[in-house]
């Protein structure tokens, strides 16, 4: 008897993290990835800091560059929807203009947006850069949840909390809507 085949059709469309520094978007969307692979999706994460030391190097932290910044990432992923990938990103993008503008790039079933809510207290208590306690020492500035807006998404697709679950097990949750959603469906 043959076991069930529990891999899942995987339609390319992006997964767009967004939430304060430290408050676990990288570590939600590399669980998310995992589970993704595991299912056999072709995925790719796009990962702000990392995007940071290549891409947009050359961009700093005013708000047009923000801007700018976002407006590459999302420039990138819509390329890699077009290969047929299942993007993941995750950057901060503090303001609702910068996501709804990456959000008109896409068709509605291509843009997953995921608000990963953390306590600003807690993401400085994380604070694994080391970035909130030079803020608050003033050696940084434009430090978004210190002097500069994160505007909390309005309508994302899914809204989740990193204090009361894991990372794996908000990765099952994401993987639990898209099923009922009819993104992912069992082959």
């Amino acid at each position: 008897m043959q076991t069930p085949d529990k891999r899942f059709n995987c339609p390319p469309c992006v997964f767009w993290f967004t939430g304060l520094s430290g408050s676990g978007k990288s570590t939600t969307a590399l669980a998310l990835q995992a589970t993704l692979q595991a299912n056999h999706c072709k995925t790719y994460l796009l990962d702000g800091d990392v995007l940071r030391t290549g891409l947009c190097k050359d961009l700093g932290f005013t708000m047009a560059d923000r801007h700018e910044n976002i407006r590459r990432v999302g420039e990138v992923a819509k390329l890699m929807i077009d290969a047929s990938i299942v993007v993941i990103t995750a950057t901060i993008s503090p303001l609702q203009k910068m996501r709804d503008d990456i959000r008109a790039r896409f068709s509605p079933s291509e843009f997953i947006e995921i608000f990963i809510d953390t306590p600003l207290e807690v993401c400085e208590q994380r604070d694994p850069k080391g970035l909130y306690r030079k803020a608050r020492a003033g050696k940084i500035t434009e430090f978004t949840g210190i002097d500069s807006a994160y505007e909390v998404p309005q309508a994302p697709e899914l809204h989740l909390h990193t204090l009361s679950k894991t990372p794996e097990e908000n990765a099952q949750e994401i993987l639990r809507y898209l099923q009922q959603a009819g993104y992912f469906s069992p082959r």
